[in-house]
């Protein structure tokens, strides 16, 4: 029997392939080139088509541009997030939470960039449907 993946009872949903980072189309072939987002040369390196439907990930050129006002989004609930911890449940002072803030915001620069170009480009592709075993 074949081991599951942690996040594969969200198969064929959007949130799957937002937080895996695959194909929103046939959620199998990976959308980066390299996995790992902290290779800082290597973050936003994108496959220009699926290897495993090959559909092509870029509409048109500067495709991703919209990716930035979801970056946007994104790192202002990181850093709620990361503000209401530090402040409310750390106890932390105002200065402290905003340092937090900022630090959190840097660890995370790498997973946010990708997070968004993922939600971005799953607004304007559609599962195809089929579940692969």
């Amino acid at each position: 029997m074949p081991k599951k993946l942690p996040m594969q009872f969200l198969k064929g949903t959007k949130i799957y392939s937002i937080f895996t980072g695959t194909c929103p189309v046939c959620q199998e072939g990976k959308m980066y080139l390299e996995s790992n987002p902290y290779k800082f040369s290597e973050t936003l390196k994108m496959r220009e088509r699926c290897p495993n439907c090959n559909i092509k990930f870029s509409k048109e050129p500067s495709f991703f541009y919209g990716a930035m006002y979801v970056s946007y989004a994104v790192g202002v609930a990181i850093a709620i997030a990361a503000f209401i911890i530090s402040f409310f449940f750390l106890g932390l002072n105002q200065n402290y939470s905003f340092l937090v803030i900022i630090l959190t915001l840097i660890v995370l620069f790498p997973i946010i960039l990708r997070l968004s170009r993922n939600i971005w480009i799953n607004f304007f592709f559609k599962f195809n449907g089929k579940l692969s075993n």
